[in-house]
């Protein structure tokens, strides 16, 4: 499955489409303004929410939390030692981890599980400015969790770029 993120994004209050490779509106990134902290939801077409994404809230280290049906089920949170490339981690609620790694501010990064690809971020392919892939490899996948957990290092890595 492959999906393109125009890149206009990423700000409090921005709602934005993720599109498939035939150009159709595949999920909606709902942008929530006035709020103490980072929130978006994901929907799908119809505008029903598959999960909220936020940042937590009080904590050492920033972090944005996954939620699924009001409980949370995954933790995002940059690595403590990572020199060269960007690196987080996703914890899901059942103990699962996933890795992210490469050049997030670059929109070149992977998603593993145990040294598996499971989705890969680029803008290599793709001729249109200001657009990014989104490659989920493995046809299992949890395509809504990959769009997510890409969401939320995305915005982990400007916050920290910024500060």
């Amino acid at each position: 499955m492959r999906f393109q993120v125009r890149e206009r994004l990423f700000g409090i209050g921005d709602d934005y489409w993720i599109e498939d490779t035939d150009g159709r509106k595949v999920f909606l990134v709902d942008g929530k303004a006035m709020r103490l902290r980072d929130t978006f939801e994901l929907k799908d077409t119809e505008g029903h929410a598959l999960v909220e994404i936020r940042k937590k809230l009080f904590s050492l280290r920033d972090t944005m939390l996954i939620e699924r049906g009001g409980e949370q089920f995954a933790t995002i949170r940059r690595k403590r030692l990572s020199l060269l490339r960007n690196h987080y981690r996703v914890t899901l609620v059942d103990g699962t981890e996933l890795d992210v790694s490469g050049r997030i501010l670059d929109r070149e990064f992977a998603v593993e599980y145990d040294g598996e690809l499971l989705a890969q971020i680029s803008r290599r392919r793709l001729t249109v400015r200001d657009t990014y892939g989104i490659d989920i490899v493995r046809e299992d996948a949890d395509a809504a969790l990959l769009i997510a957990v890409s969401v939320c290092v995305i915005v982990l890595a400007e916050k920290e770029h910024e500060g």
